[in-house]
């Protein structure tokens, strides 16, 4: 078992859900993220999304496209990210998944990256612009290597197409809570839960609901009916906000906590 499906199984059985928190790698730059990496882990986070800077982020808005022109700004490089993670490994065991887009899997060539983010300590993929019918390029890599391509889903995903996806899932579905990108308004849980619903019927994976979550009581809510709750660009601006401060570390965990209350709360089974 893995670290994503075993995180998984012990929230299960102590009536938890999970918080999934997400952060641009190299905002402020990539010592930062090594601390705030320990930040989430000891503000209750259970898994992490650490984004990988690209210069052309499409399904991102304002927020986390700022994040990663200063991480870029920064020097950051997959490479380094790889090398972070590494670190972090040394001393937490909390699945950690990388997010972003091909083209940076496919600079770097699929077989390489996939082993050497094994190696370092990832557990998944989250790659916004390859649909699964076209990842036949990495499918064999992400096999040998043991990662999980994770599946995006969206309001907007045909019913069939939906089902047929989320049956294939691996590690977890992550069902865009809204059209749009990332941090563009806030979400309308009723109108989610029904799909989720849905959508639980078919997959054998957990299902994490992000975009759109930015406060402890939309997490609250979204706890209600998802596995996990994605919290993104709600927190990349608390990072913005302080990246330069020594309160940095001390807000970021602040915030993460009020958000994994949230999710404790809005859980019933």
């Amino acid at each position: 078992m893995g670290r994503i499906e075993a995180t998984f199984a012990q929230l299960k059985e102590k009536g938890e859900r999970a918080l999934v928190p997400f952060l641009t790698a190299g905002d402020p730059d990539l010592a930062r993220t090594e601390e705030l990496i320990h930040a989430l882990v000891d503000a209750g986070a259970d898994i992490i999304e650490l984004g990988v800077p690209f210069s052309d982020p499409m399904a991102d808005g304002p927020t986390i496209q700022a994040s990663s022109e200063r991480a870029l700004a920064a020097g950051t490089t997959l490479a380094g990210i790889l090398e972070s993670v590494r670190h972090v490994r040394q001393h937490t065991n909390i699945p950690i998944v990388l997010m972003g887009y091909y083209n940076q899997v496919f600079r770097y060539g699929p077989e390489r990256f996939c082993a050497d983010a094994a190696k370092a300590g990832v557990d998944g993929l989250l790659l916004v612009d390859l649909p699964p019918e076209e990842a036949e390029e990495i499918g064999e890599a992400l096999q040998t290597s043991g990662l999980h391509l994770i599946t995006l889903l969206a309001p907007t995903t045909p019913s069939d197409r939906a089902m047929r996806l989320a049956a294939a899932a691996e590690g977890y579905l992550y069902y865009v809570s809204m059209t749009g990108v990332t941090g563009s308004r806030t979400i309308d849980a009723a109108a989610i839960a029904e799909n989720v619903a849905e959508l639980k019927a078919k997959s054998p994976v957990p299902i994490a609901v992000g975009f759109g979550i930015a406060t402890p009581d939309d997490a609250k809510a979204v706890a209600g009916f998802a596995d996990a709750v994605v919290v993104g660009s709600a927190l990349v601006r608390v990072i913005e906000a302080y990246g330069e401060s020594p309160e940095l570390v001390s807000r970021v965990r602040e915030f993460v906590r009020a958000l994994k209350e949230g999710v404790r709360f809005g859980y019933t089974a």
